[in-house]
């Protein structure tokens, strides 16, 4: 009993030496900190003589701005080359082309007189009942929207029944609704070239006593760019406010194909004004 209660007294002796010596080393640090202030270690801020430095993190944002902006030219001008094959392939091979027609002077007129403007082309005849009626209507409404915006366009009537609708005629059918329509007429070659040009389909129907007849044919408006190339085409489903911003849209692609518009679409810069 007496062994156990020595080695007891021997362990609390061992415990205490050791408390005593840590609690002098820890006195002796607070007191070398008191006197050498400028050795205790601080904690690193951005700033001077710092890894990381507002002017380093200024570079980097920039250049990584500069990439950023890289990237969406190239895309952007991937972009325009594949819409320019497009529209070649399109309005070069598909729909649209040459004509040669008259007017209402007795006047040749050509597709390449209307180059540098913006066109709207609709196929039709005078003696049609109702829907050439709504679709020349149609027109002039689109081009009257046009013009409030800015945009000026040529309407174009061409006739798909040249046995009756003579010079006279188309002039006076198309000042009916807008003096600013042009109306073309010509011999049967003429207008089934231009007929052809634009995939229009036309046919004669029967003849009635008073020797009158309806002539079937496409019902559709066809848009033609500046350059003479077909864009779009619009049919009777299509109303004049959804013709007109569709109007503007391509005329705003025309631009960044020539190099006028921004080239950071995905940014929302120079958007059409479709109102």
């Amino acid at each position: 009993m007496t062994t156990l209660i020595l080695r007891s007294l021997q362990k609390f002796q061992a415990c205490s030496r050791s408390l005593v010596a840590q609690t002098r080393q820890i006195h002796i640090s607070r007191c070398l900190k008191q006197e050498n202030p400028s050795q205790v270690p601080k904690r690193r801020t951005i700033g001077k003589g710092a890894p990381i430095t507002w002017s380093s993190i200024a570079i980097g944002g920039g250049v990584g701005c500069a990439l950023l902006a890289y990237m969406y030219y190239l895309k952007e001008k991937k972009d325009l080359e594949i819409e320019r094959e497009r529209r070649r392939s399109i309005g070069k091979t598909q729909i649209g082309g040459k004509f040669e027609l008259i007017n209402s002077k007795g006047e040749t007129v050509k597709s390449d007189d209307f180059l540098g403007q913006w066109v709207l082309i609709y196929f039709g005849f005078s003696h049609c009942p109702d829907v050439c009626p709504d679709e020349m209507e149609k027109m002039v409404t689109v081009v009257e929207k046009l013009e409030a915006n800015k945009f000026p366009v040529k309407p174009i009537f061409i006739t798909v029944d040249p046995e009756r609708d003579t010079k006279e005629v188309v002039e006076k059918y198309c000042k009916e609704f807008s003096p600013k329509i042009i109306g073309l007429t010509g011999n049967r070659e003429q207008v089934g070239a231009a007929c052809r040009a634009y995939r229009v389909y036309f046919s004669n129907g029967p003849k009635d006593p008073d020797n009158d007849y309806i002539v079937d044919h496409t019902i559709i408006m066809y848009l033609v760019d500046p350059e003479g190339l077909f864009v779009d085409y619009y049919g009777q489903t299509n109303s004049p406010e959804q013709i007109v911003a569709s109007v503007m849209l391509h005329d705003e692609k025309a631009k960044r194909l020539r190099g006028d518009g921004a080239w950071l679409p995905s940014f929302g810069f120079n958007k059409p004004n479709t109102a």
